[in-house]
């Protein structure tokens, strides 16, 4: 082996290995960012709760300031970490939850919501992030759980459904739910795209363009 050889070795397993680190630690570390972002939506009203025992205006302010930007720091870092599932040689490498990249959506669904509409103050609005929540939770974490998890322990007809439920094992489907998940998150980009254009991405005027409309 000449030395350029051995040079371009080395790099190309250096490269490689550091593109399994950081996949591996994005596949460990989404998990976790759903976990967080599920409890600091369920415990709104606990924050809310502590919010009204402030003497301190300033202090209550800060709290809620705080609360709601972590949690939408955690929903869009959920959304940009998801997008390994749309890259078709990362999913038939690697063991990852079948359904990541719809709960992916899922989490863009609610992003789009909080451009168009306002959940903290309209109850329609936090329903339907609420339902988009779950069911991306359901998304991730029953083949996560069921799939990636047990995969190795599982056999028979609960370790063939293990099986399916990992993308490394059922490259055909998790290719095919990638390209669904780029259109649908394409089309998704558009509309928001569109609706920022058209008004600023600020919603609570055409709320009050509503309200005034209702009073006529």
């Amino acid at each position: 082996m000449t030395p350029d050889q051995l040079t371009t070795a080395i790099i190309n397993g250096v490269n490689a290995g550091g593109e399994q680190f950081l996949e591996g630690t994005l596949a460990a570390t989404l998990p976790i960012i759903w976990l967080a972002i599920l409890g600091l939506h369920l415990g709104r009203p606990y924050i809310l709760d502590m919010i009204d025992r402030f003497t301190l205006r300033l202090g209550a302010d800060l709290l809620w300031l705080i609360y709601i930007a972590l949690r939408d720091i955690l929903i869009i870092s959920g959304v940009i970490m998801s997008f390994m599932f749309l890259f078709p040689d990362v999913v038939t490498a690697d063991q990852l939850p079948l359904t990541g990249g719809l709960a992916a959506v899922c989490l863009f669904g609610v992003l789009l919501i909080k451009l168009m509409g306002d959940p903290d103050h309209y109850i329609r609005d936090f329903r339907f992030t609420t339902y988009l929540l779950g069911l991306g939770a359901l998304f991730y974490f029953v083949p996560y759980v069921i799939g990636v998890q047990a995969n190795a322990v599982t056999s028979g007809t609960i370790g063939n459904i293990s099986k399916f439920l990992v993308t490394s094992s059922n490259p055909t489907w998790a290719v095919n739910l990638g390209y669904i998940t780029i259109v649908i998150l394409a089309i998704m980009g558009a509309t928001a795209v569109v609706y920022a254009l058209r008004t600023g991405g600020r919603a609570e005027i055409v709320a009050e363009s509503q309200d005034a409309l209702a009073r006529k």
